[in-house]
């Protein structure tokens, strides 16, 4: 699903990230380690396409493709999630609003048209039912006045809504309550069709995923055992 050769990365010009080889098979459930500024969320953000971070030397293929040189956008449509930690607020966007461009935006790059507006309606219901989400919540601005653990529900409801072929989720039990990460874990299980890439430092939450492969990063440097 995604094979990274030699993968150097600056930031601000300082080399963060130094000659990365990784592959990520399909399907994988797959663990990233490391201490605090090790890299991990270098790492995930440059895979998703973030144009801060940038690649001096050596190539992303996902699904067959290179998207060395491609942004966020395009990378996105191709089938890549990014569940950041530190999300923004949105005011004066609504969340249907927000994903009811994202479901249509997925819809016309895979199939060449808009889905029609009752499918999304059934689909969101589906999954705001599913995640115990209250329907208010969709009026709501994106992120504004919400909660730790309702902010990583409406990851979820994204998730679950645009299906990615790779999902990469930097710590989303951080600031969820038991309850939230056993959502977050049921979820993931939930989904055989999409491969992840997580970040977790809660050995409880990790079990619960039975990751299929773990990679450590220290000093922007993978680790050979």
């Amino acid at each position: 699903m995604l094979t990274i050769r030699n993968l150097n990365v600056s930031y601000n010009d300082t080399e963060l990230l130094h000659n990365i080889d990784l592959e990520i098979k399909r399907g994988a459930r797959h663990l990233l380690c490391g201490h605090n500024g090790s890299g991990k969320s270098t790492l995930v953000q440059t895979i998703a396409g973030n144009p801060e971070y940038k690649i001096t030397s050596g190539e992303i293929i996902f699904d067959g493709k290179d998207i060395t040189t491609e942004n966020a956008t395009t990378r996105a449509l191709l089938g890549i999630f990014l569940g950041a930690q530190h999300v923004p607020e949105i005011p004066g966007l609504s969340v249907v609003s927000f994903l009811k461009h994202a479901f249509t935006a997925h819809s016309n790059f895979n199939n060449g048209h808009p889905p029609a507006m009752g499918q999304f309606l059934s689909e969101l219901e589906l999954a705001r039912e599913r995640l115990a989400i209250p329907s208010d919540w969709l009026q709501r601005s994106i992120n504004v006045g919400f909660s730790g653990g309702e902010r990583k529900r409406l990851m979820l409801l994204r998730l679950i809504l645009t299906k990615p072929k790779f999902a990469i989720l930097d710590e989303p039990d951080s600031g969820a309550d038991t309850a939230t990460q056993q959502l977050i874990s049921d979820t993931i299980n939930n989904m055989p069709d999409t491969t992840f890439l997580f970040i977790s430092h809660q050995d409880a939450f990790t079990k619960k995923l039975s990751p299929t492969n773990t990679t450590t990063l220290s000093s922007g440097k993978i680790m050979i055992e």
